[in-house]
């Protein structure tokens, strides 16, 4: 009995020093994590309210003035982690942001923050910048203007009103023929970002420049099925896109604002072949060009022999600065896509990608559509598309 009093007096005892030390509240780490989370949401509310002097009442004022004219719908950050010593802080964040009549989901962004604290223990920002791997958002290049087209909203950083419109012009042209062509509901819209640069573009993407030089515009976006609703941008390569010609610009354009019509059902089951030959076929759809003029490096390696074995891989639309492979692999993509459209028709065409893209994975899938949408299998048409590039191109 009175061994079981001893312990149960220990027992008391520890459990008094676990409610006066462990059960306190909350570390200084925490409280100043839930504080910095309080900060960041009235910066977002300062955001969405477009409240420069709200803004600034959280710090770094400088940065509203950049993204003051990106109409946001949705803006919202989550701290994920604070590194803190005294009266300084970094803190990492998500960013979520939306913009508004185009994003049917938020964009994500990691971000990290400088913080720092007054003698009256408030925090404020001090910087806000892409987080390491992250890429950047168009208002950490630069102040952004936009202009709003018919079907579209344009972006730009270091651009005239002119240029701007004039992207605006090409993308709300390419909207309908995309439309036209393509067939399936989609958003009907498009949101351009158009850098001051090719550095400007890469970053962006979180790429080194050398990955996109010479390539004039690419698209983003996460490919997914219907239930899906991506945020998609297409992004533009000023110092490529000048060197096109008004028929090239339009190309171009129209063929980038396919992926963002097609995107929903455009998943990991579909090869490059076929996304990008189908946007090729729609950007070339209506320009009257002739087979041979719109697959130049293609139609080269036909008449000297050089007929492609089988349709190109994954791996041969890298860019790994072999412009010559970049352009075949495209061109042949292009053909295979124009053969179907010629041979069974524009609406099987259409058919035969959405069912491709049905499927979760690669792996039997171009087979099964072949089979199912054009009574075919991949020998044989392959053995086709090669007949078809004699004729169109030899």
């Amino acid at each position: 009995m009175a061994g079981r009093r001893w312990g149960s007096g220990v027992v008391a005892l520890v459990l008094l020093l676990v409610a006066l030390v462990g059960c306190g509240g909350p570390s200084a780490t925490d409280s100043a994590t839930a504080d910095v989370q309080r900060l960041l949401d009235l910066r977002a509310a300062a955001v969405v309210d477009r409240d420069a002097r709200a803004f600034e009442r959280t710090g770094a004022g400088a940065d509203f003035g950049r993204l003051r004219a990106v109409p946001v719908a949705g803006w919202s950050y989550r701290v994920t982690a604070l590194r803190r010593s005294g009266d300084t802080a970094t803190a990492d964040a998500e960013l979520r942001y939306s913009v508004a009549g185009y994003d049917r989901a938020p964009v994500t962004a990691g971000r990290t923050l400088r913080l720092s604290r007054d003698a009256g223990g408030r925090w404020s920002v001090v910087e806000d910048r892409p987080a390491k791997k992250s890429a950047q958002q168009l208002w950490d290049q630069g102040t952004v203007r936009i202009m709003r087209g018919t079907h579209s909203l344009v972006l730009g950083v270091g651009q005239s009103d002119r240029s701007l419109r004039g992207f605006a012009e090409l993308a709300d042209r390419a909207v309908p023929a995309v439309s036209d062509a393509w067939g399936a509901r989609w958003s009907g819209r498009v949101v351009v970002f158009v850098p001051k640069s090719l550095e400007g573009m890469a970053g962006l993407l979180g790429s080194p420049a050398s990955s996109y030089r010479g390539i004039a515009a690419v698209t983003t976006g996460e490919t997914g099925g219907p239930a899906r609703a991506p945020a998609d941008r297409i992004i533009v390569n000023p110092d490529a896109f000048a060197l096109l010609g008004s028929l090239g610009e339009q190309v171009v354009v129209t063929h980038e604002t396919t992926h963002v019509a097609t995107r929903a059902r455009t998943t990991a089951a579909t090869p490059l072949w076929l996304s990008e030959g189908f946007a090729d076929w729609v950007g070339y759809r209506s320009v009257g060009r002739t087979p041979a003029e719109a697959a130049p490096e293609l139609a080269r390696a036909v008449d000297q022999g050089r007929l492609p074995a089988a349709l190109p891989d994954d791996e041969d639309f890298g860019f790994t600065g072999d412009a010559g492979r970049l352009a075949r692999a495209y061109e042949s993509g292009w053909t295979a896509c124009r053969l179907i459209a010629d041979r069974w028709g524009e609406s099987r065409l259409r058919a035969f990608y959405r069912a491709v893209g049905e499927h979760d994975k690669r792996a039997g899938a171009v087979e099964a559509a072949m089979r199912e949408v054009l009574g075919t299998t991949p020998k044989a048409f392959t053995e086709q598309w090669q007949g078809y590039l004699r004729t169109q191109l030899g």
